[in-house]
Protein backbone atom coordinates (compact mmCIF):
# COMPACT_ATOMS: atom_id res chain seq x y z
CA UNK A 1 0.00 0.00 0.00
CA UNK A 2 2.84 2.43 0.88
CA UNK A 3 4.54 1.88 -2.49
CA UNK A 4 1.28 2.41 -4.40
CA UNK A 5 0.68 5.65 -2.45
CA UNK A 6 4.27 6.77 -3.16
CA UNK A 7 3.95 6.17 -6.92
CA UNK A 8 0.50 7.77 -7.22
CA UNK A 9 1.31 10.84 -5.11
CA UNK A 10 4.75 11.39 -6.71
CA UNK A 11 3.33 11.17 -10.22
CA UNK A 12 0.54 13.58 -9.24
CA UNK A 13 2.98 16.05 -7.61
CA UNK A 14 5.26 15.94 -10.68
CA UNK A 15 2.32 16.44 -13.03
CA UNK A 16 1.24 19.50 -11.05
CA UNK A 17 4.73 20.91 -10.35
CA UNK A 18 6.53 20.44 -13.69
CA UNK A 19 5.92 24.04 -14.87
CA UNK A 20 7.31 25.37 -11.57
CA UNK A 21 10.28 23.01 -11.85
CA UNK A 22 11.00 24.23 -15.36
CA UNK A 23 10.96 27.90 -14.29
CA UNK A 24 13.23 27.16 -11.31
CA UNK A 25 15.67 25.19 -13.48
CA UNK A 26 15.98 28.16 -15.85
CA UNK A 27 16.43 30.56 -12.91
CA UNK A 28 19.18 28.39 -11.40
CA UNK A 29 21.03 28.29 -14.72
CA UNK A 30 20.74 32.06 -15.13
CA UNK A 31 21.98 32.76 -11.60
CA UNK A 32 25.13 30.65 -11.56
CA UNK A 33 27.05 28.37 -13.91
CA UNK A 34 26.62 24.62 -13.63
CA UNK A 35 23.82 22.10 -13.93
CA UNK A 36 20.46 22.93 -12.36
CA UNK A 37 20.00 19.40 -11.05
CA UNK A 38 22.42 18.25 -8.37
CA UNK A 39 23.16 14.53 -8.13
CA UNK A 40 24.74 13.03 -5.02
CA UNK A 41 25.31 9.47 -3.82
CA UNK A 42 23.30 8.67 -0.70
CA UNK A 43 22.65 5.63 1.50
CA UNK A 44 19.35 3.90 0.83
CA UNK A 45 17.39 0.88 1.97
CA UNK A 46 19.59 -1.91 3.22
CA UNK A 47 22.62 0.38 3.05
CA UNK A 48 22.55 0.28 -0.77
CA UNK A 49 23.95 3.39 -2.43
CA UNK A 50 21.83 5.33 -4.92
CA UNK A 51 21.95 8.68 -6.71
CA UNK A 52 19.71 11.27 -5.08
CA UNK A 53 18.60 14.28 -7.14
CA UNK A 54 17.91 17.81 -5.93
CA UNK A 55 17.72 21.28 -7.42
CA UNK A 56 21.19 22.82 -7.11
CA UNK A 57 21.20 25.40 -4.31
CA UNK A 58 24.95 25.86 -3.95
CA UNK A 59 27.65 27.09 -6.27
CA UNK A 60 29.24 24.43 -8.47
CA UNK A 61 32.40 23.08 -6.92
CA UNK A 62 31.14 23.19 -3.32
CA UNK A 63 32.62 20.34 -1.28
CA UNK A 64 30.56 17.15 -1.00
CA UNK A 65 29.74 17.50 2.71
CA UNK A 66 26.67 17.13 4.90
CA UNK A 67 24.64 20.36 4.98
CA UNK A 68 25.55 21.18 8.57
CA UNK A 69 29.24 21.31 7.54
CA UNK A 70 28.80 23.63 4.53
CA UNK A 71 29.51 27.37 4.78
CA UNK A 72 26.55 29.69 4.17
CA UNK A 73 28.59 31.50 1.48
CA UNK A 74 28.33 28.34 -0.66
CA UNK A 75 24.56 28.79 -1.01
CA UNK A 76 23.27 30.89 -3.92
CA UNK A 77 20.71 33.65 -3.30
CA UNK A 78 17.99 31.63 -5.05
CA UNK A 79 19.25 28.47 -3.34
CA UNK A 80 18.62 30.00 0.07
CA UNK A 81 14.92 30.36 -0.76
CA UNK A 82 14.69 26.95 -2.40
CA UNK A 83 16.22 25.35 0.70
CA UNK A 84 14.11 27.33 3.16
CA UNK A 85 10.86 26.11 1.58
CA UNK A 86 12.28 22.65 0.69
CA UNK A 87 11.55 23.23 -3.01
CA UNK A 88 15.03 21.89 -3.80
CA UNK A 89 13.70 18.41 -2.89
CA UNK A 90 11.18 18.26 -5.78
CA UNK A 91 13.44 16.22 -8.13
CA UNK A 92 13.44 13.48 -5.48
CA UNK A 93 9.91 12.68 -6.63
CA UNK A 94 11.73 10.94 -9.49
CA UNK A 95 13.73 8.95 -6.92
CA UNK A 96 10.41 7.91 -5.39
CA UNK A 97 9.00 6.82 -8.76
CA UNK A 98 11.97 4.53 -9.50
CA UNK A 99 11.85 3.04 -5.99
CA UNK A 100 15.02 4.45 -4.43
CA UNK A 101 13.04 6.59 -2.00
CA UNK A 102 9.61 6.97 -0.43
CA UNK A 103 7.64 10.15 0.18
CA UNK A 104 8.02 9.59 3.93
CA UNK A 105 10.93 7.99 5.74
CA UNK A 106 14.33 8.81 7.20
CA UNK A 107 16.23 11.38 5.09
CA UNK A 108 19.00 9.69 3.09
CA UNK A 109 22.49 10.51 4.33
CA UNK A 110 25.90 10.54 2.69
CA UNK A 111 28.05 7.39 2.88
CA UNK A 112 30.69 9.53 4.63
CA UNK A 113 28.32 10.03 7.60
CA UNK A 114 29.58 6.79 9.13
CA UNK A 115 28.27 7.42 12.67
CA UNK A 116 24.74 8.00 11.36
CA UNK A 117 24.84 5.04 8.97
CA UNK A 118 26.03 2.71 11.75
CA UNK A 119 23.46 4.03 14.25
CA UNK A 120 20.72 3.54 11.67
CA UNK A 121 21.96 0.03 10.87
CA UNK A 122 22.04 -0.88 14.58
CA UNK A 123 18.49 0.47 15.15
CA UNK A 124 16.96 -1.13 12.04
CA UNK A 125 16.36 2.14 10.21
CA UNK A 126 18.03 0.90 7.01
CA UNK A 127 15.18 -1.63 6.66
CA UNK A 128 13.02 1.07 5.03
CA UNK A 129 13.39 3.33 2.02
CA UNK A 130 14.62 6.83 2.84
CA UNK A 131 12.08 9.60 2.40
CA UNK A 132 11.72 13.11 1.08
CA UNK A 133 10.22 14.07 4.43
CA UNK A 134 9.90 12.34 7.74
CA UNK A 135 9.33 12.52 11.45
CA UNK A 136 12.72 14.09 12.14
CA UNK A 137 12.27 16.78 9.48
CA UNK A 138 8.87 17.98 10.65
CA UNK A 139 10.30 18.16 14.17
CA UNK A 140 13.33 20.21 13.09
CA UNK A 141 15.95 17.52 13.79
CA UNK A 142 18.83 17.57 11.32
CA UNK A 143 21.86 15.36 10.69
CA UNK A 144 24.22 17.28 12.98
CA UNK A 145 23.23 15.00 15.89
CA UNK A 146 23.50 11.47 14.43
CA UNK A 147 22.50 9.63 17.61
CA UNK A 148 19.33 11.65 18.17
CA UNK A 149 18.42 11.55 14.50
CA UNK A 150 18.85 7.75 14.32
CA UNK A 151 16.64 7.34 17.41
CA UNK A 152 13.86 9.48 15.90
CA UNK A 153 14.22 7.59 12.60
CA UNK A 154 13.91 4.29 14.50
CA UNK A 155 10.79 5.61 16.22
CA UNK A 156 9.32 6.32 12.77
CA UNK A 157 10.21 2.80 11.54
CA UNK A 158 8.49 1.21 14.57
CA UNK A 159 5.30 3.27 14.23
CA UNK A 160 5.00 3.89 10.49
CA UNK A 161 1.69 3.49 8.75
CA UNK A 162 -0.34 5.08 5.97
CA UNK A 163 -2.26 7.41 8.29
CA UNK A 164 0.95 8.56 10.00
CA UNK A 165 2.64 9.07 6.63
CA UNK A 166 -0.29 11.16 5.41
CA UNK A 167 -0.05 13.30 8.56
CA UNK A 168 3.68 13.84 7.96
CA UNK A 169 3.10 14.77 4.29
CA UNK A 170 0.39 17.24 5.32
CA UNK A 171 2.61 18.70 8.06
CA UNK A 172 5.39 19.15 5.50
CA UNK A 173 3.08 20.79 2.95
CA UNK A 174 1.79 23.11 5.70
CA UNK A 175 5.35 24.23 6.40
CA UNK A 176 6.19 22.33 9.57
CA UNK A 177 9.97 21.98 9.67
CA UNK A 178 10.37 24.59 6.93
CA UNK A 179 13.32 26.86 7.45
CA UNK A 180 15.38 24.28 9.35
CA UNK A 181 18.67 24.46 7.48
CA UNK A 182 21.77 23.97 9.54
CA UNK A 183 24.44 25.38 7.21
CA UNK A 184 27.42 26.98 8.93
CA UNK A 185 26.77 30.72 9.38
Amino acid sequence: MKRAFDVFASALFLLICWPLLLVIIVAIRLQSPGPAIFAQVRVGKGGRLFTCYKLRTMYSGTANLPTHQVQASSVTALGEHLRRFKIDELPQLGNVLVGDMSLVGPRPCLPSQVDLVEARRRLGVLAVRPGITGLAQVNGIDMSDPRRLAEIDAQYVRTQGLVGDLKLVIATLRGQGVGVDQIVR
